[in-house]
This record gives C-alpha cells, structure tokens and sequence, in this order.
C-alpha cells in the first residue's frame, strides 16, 4: 500500500475515527485504526458497539490495508510538520514520510480485524445536520451515566406524524427536543442510540445544513455526515413513556429571564462542593424568585425578578440538574411550571413554541436548608 495526502486530511479522518477505537481489548487489533486504499483512502475505529469510518481523497499509487496502533499513528501524524504525507507498507512495516521526519512503525494484519455490521436500512431518516446537532446538545445531558437501567444510557429517536423528537432520561430528570422532518412522509418508529455514540456524532456534525442520512435497522442504526459514517448497535429494552410522565396543567407558570436566572443559580451554588452538597432553595413570590443555598461553610442568597407568581412556593433543585437544563435551552425568555413542591417542574420556551420541554423532579428540602 501507498499514498500521499495532505497532513491535516489525514490527521482529521485518523481522529475522527479514533473515537471509535477500544481502549484495551483483548483483540489488539480493536485498539488500532484500519487503513484502507483504493480509489480513495478509508480510515475506520471499532470497538465492537460503535463503528466510525470516513473517508478522503489521495494519491493512491498502491492499493492496500493495514491496521496501525490508534495512538501511536495518531501522535505521528499530528507532530509531522504541515505537508504532504506518505504512507508506505511492506507487509505489516509501515513508513511515514513527511519533509524530513521519517518514522518506521509495525503494523497487523487487516485479516485480524472484525468486520463492522451491515445495516440493513429498514427505514430511513434525513435531516439537516446542524439540527441533528442541536437537538443532540439539548437532550444529551440527561442521558443516565450509569448502567441500572442500560436502556437509559440511551437516547430516544421516535418518528411520528412527520416529526421527529429526541428523549433523554436518567431517573431525575427529562429533556425532549422536537423537530418537523421536511419532504416525504417519514415511516413511524422508534429506537434508542447509545449516548456514547450520540456525543461522537454531535462533535462530528458541523453548523451546516448539508443533510445527515439516518439509516434504522433492526439491531443497528447508522449515521451518515458527509464523507464520514457512524454505526451504533441499537439499545434494547422498554423506555419510559415519557408523553404520560410531562405534566400538562400548572398551577405556577413563571416568566424569567434565562440569563438572569443561571447567574443567580451559578452564584448561590458557589458554597456548594462534593463534600458539602445541598439542594438550590428557590421561594417563589410575586415577581421574583428568592434563591439561596445553605451548607456547613456557609449560606448564599440572591434574587431573580420574574413575571407572575408562585404563591410562596418553597422547592429545592440539584444545582447541576438545573444549570444543565438552563444552559441546554437556547431561549433567552423561558416559563417555569410548577404546581408542588414534591411535584415536576417544566421548563419551556416561552414563546409558546414546544420544540423542547426539561423536567426536572425536586429535591425533599429539610428544615435546616
């Protein structure tokens, strides 16, 4: 095998691929990247539950592939100078030349790496890519990061009268995000991808409108971004329904500004440490919300003026389960919902706009907090 190719069109395609790679396997080959030349150059990682490959224009004299340690070619190939870079193999030793670095590695045998899962494509699903990645960010941190319910480790794709809708859920918290998918009549399903794999994708996808194609099958789902293509098994089990769990009357329906409030928050919760943790004390009242927050080293308050009231309301929240919610929203003007203080509360736009919902379950306040 060899080719020439810019320096950063190969870098690029090695990281990006390299997010897919195992750590530690007990297949050597997992911990590597796959090489691939033909008419172009194709670079895959693969850990056995997530795939990544993309693929670049080069000058391909010899066809070929090899499998190169993921970390190693990765340092080379990002401390070479910039440049044109040549890959040569002769069995499983590689050459990398660029200017006057020159580094010869091994390699393994591409025979000793698995084969990626065909997906058989029973439906399809196309959306433009930067709203793929906005909807990803703004459901993705309430993805659970533990593994009690596996099927919460995930993310919810539903497919339903033309519009697609992404649910995250971890036991304490909730976050939707809707979208209309524009042309053809899209077939209703439902699946749930791997947050691992959904964090990838949000990096790899760009501000751009170019489409992402999304194809479902019945044990894997793949994503292709341009020159690049994720495949993820898909998680299995019963996902909350999570249309009964959203609360649709409130008895508080608050108007605050969401800039005003995370300053508020973010300042209150400064006293707030892993070794003394406290729930975020809000009161509400007629047009402003008393924050504060008490922990053995000390007590902080401040306010945030709103519209409406909330009768006295007294609730706690997670600091961090607020402020993720606050900073995923995107609305400068949010509504805050509630009707008790053990009860749900809802953050939406304001606007009246349902594009995304945040539910977030209180925290039981003592009498000394």
């Amino acid at each position: 095998m060899k080719f020439s190719c810019e320096k950063y069109l190969l870098q690029n395609a090695c990281s990006t691929a390299a997010r897919a790679v195992a750590s530690k396997s007990p297949i050597q080959a997992l911990e590597g990247l796959l090489l691939e030349a033909a008419a172009d150059v194709k670079v895959t990682g693969y850990d056995l539950k997530e795939g990544i490959y993309t693929s670049f224009s080069a000058d391909v004299s010899q066809a070929g592939s090899i499998v190169v340690n993921s970390r190693l070619f990765g340092e080379i190939i990002r401390k070479l100078p910039d440049g044109i870079v040549t890959v040569t193999t002769d069995n499983l030793n590689i050459n990398v030349k660029c200017g006057k670095s020159d580094f010869n590695i091994l390699g393994l045998s591409p025979e000793d790496y698995p084969e990626m899962p065909a997906v058989d494509g029973q439906n399809q699903i196309t959306l433009p890519e930067n709203i793929l990645r906005s909807m990803i960010n703004q459901t993705i941190f309430a993805v659970a990061d533990n593994d009690v319910r596996p099927i919460y480790t995930g993310t919810l794709f539903e497919v339903s009268g033309g519009e697609l809708t992404l649910v995250s859920v971890d036991g304490y918290r909730l976050a939707k995000r809707s979208e209309k998918l524009e042309g053809e009549q899209m077939e209703e399903c439902r699946f749930v991808v791997p947050g691992t794999a959904l964090s990838d994708i949000e990096r790899i996808c760009e501000d751009k409108d170019d489409p992402v194609s999304v194809s479902v099958g019945q044990k894997h789902i793949s994503f292709s971004i341009g020159e690049t293509v994720v495949v993820s098994r898909r998680l299995e089990g019963e996902f909350l329904n999570y249309k009964k769990s959203i609360p649709e009357n409130f008895r508080h329906v608050l108007k605050v500004e969401r800039g005003e409030l995370m300053t508020v928050i973010d300042r209150v919760s400064l006293i707030i440490s892993e070794k003394n943790s406290s729930p975020v004390h809000l009161l509400l009242n007629d047009g402003s919300i008393e924050c504060s927050c008490v922990t053995p080293i000390g007590k902080a308050e401040d306010v945030c003026l709103c519209e409406g009231s909330g009768e006295g309301l007294e609730i706690g929240f997670n600091d961090r389960y607020l402020m993720d919610a606050l900073k995923a929203a995107g609305k400068d003007e949010l509504l805050l919902c509630l009707n008790t203080a053990s009860s749900p509360c809802i953050l939406k736009a304001s606007d009246g706009s349902d594009a995304f919902t945040y539910m977030i379950l209180p925290v039981r306040l003592r009498s000394n907090d």
